[in-house]
């Protein structure tokens, strides 16, 4: 199975600029989207079911054009998820989960810290997604949890980390955070299969920071360390230029 995770940072924007053609280049099985920032009702869906994804799910946050989340599938998955069922986060459409028969897929778009309160609200959610994930791995061990995290774990993942030790995205609760949760039973499939620097997913738009390769790893496939036989690549797909994020890919054989 082939999946892609992608925060597109507005899907209509991303549409606009080619997203659809990319993803029949790619073809994947499996799309997992972030910053959606559009209700369902707000999109043609035939775009995606004439692009082979017939089964897609949006699940918006209340706050119009702003974050969401959503899966696209080529086959019908036996159950999806929308949110968590935790108030203090579902209210902002972060995270969806659809099970294809032993493996269970999430997006996944955890907030990013941009001030002291996003910061508390950020440090909140990550208390509570890792409790909402230790139990629901006991239900669904085989768990795979792709997207954008905002978080570099190490100094690799960011192109300038002394500069940026004090910013939120490489404050050091936040590393410490991602690596636990990592220790809680994840693998980060793309440093499982590749160790070396100068490899990121976002890029600011200021200061032509993407040409010169200014920038963040901030997006992951986080796979449950149940599947890490299965595990046959992890790949950032850094030539995508729909948005300021780019996609990155995991392939799992299947069982």
């Amino acid at each position: 199975m082939k999946i892609v995770s992608y925060n597109v940072n507005g899907i209509r924007a991303a549409l606009k600029k080619g997203f659809i053609e990319w993803v029949q280049s790619v073809d994947p099985d499996v799309i997992c989207l972030q910053e959606i920032k559009a209700q369902e009702n707000q999109l043609d869906l035939s775009v995606f079911a004439d692009a082979g994804y017939a089964y897609n799910y949006w699940y918006s946050a209340q706050k119009k054009g702003y974050s969401g989340v959503a899966i696209l599938s080529k086959t019908k998955p036996d159950h999806v998820e929308l949110g968590t069922g935790i108030e203090t986060m579902d209210f902002e459409g972060r995270n969806i989960r659809a099970d294809f028969g032993d493996l269970s897929i999430m997006s996944m778009y955890l907030p990013s810290g941009t001030n002291l309160d996003r910061l508390d609200f950020k440090l909140n959610y990550m208390a509570e997604i890792q409790e909402y994930f230790n139990e629901l791995k006991k239900e669904k061990p085989n768990l795979v949890v792709l997207g954008d995290y905002n978080i570099c774990h190490e100094a690799i993942d960011i192109h300038n980390p002394v500069g940026l030790k004090n910013v939120s995205g490489f404050l050091p609760v936040e590393r410490e955070w991602i690596g636990n949760f990592q220790k809680s039973g994840f693998i980060d499939s793309f440093r499982h299969f590749n160790k070396e620097a100068d490899n990121y997913t976002w890029w600011s738009y200021r200061a032509n920071a993407r040409n010169n390769n200014k920038g963040w790893r901030l997006d992951y496939a986080m796979v449950a360390e149940s599947l890490r036989s299965r595990l046959k690549r992890s790949v950032i797909l850094s030539e995508a230029r729909h948005s300021d994020h780019c996609p990155i890919l995991v392939e799992l054989d299947q069982n």
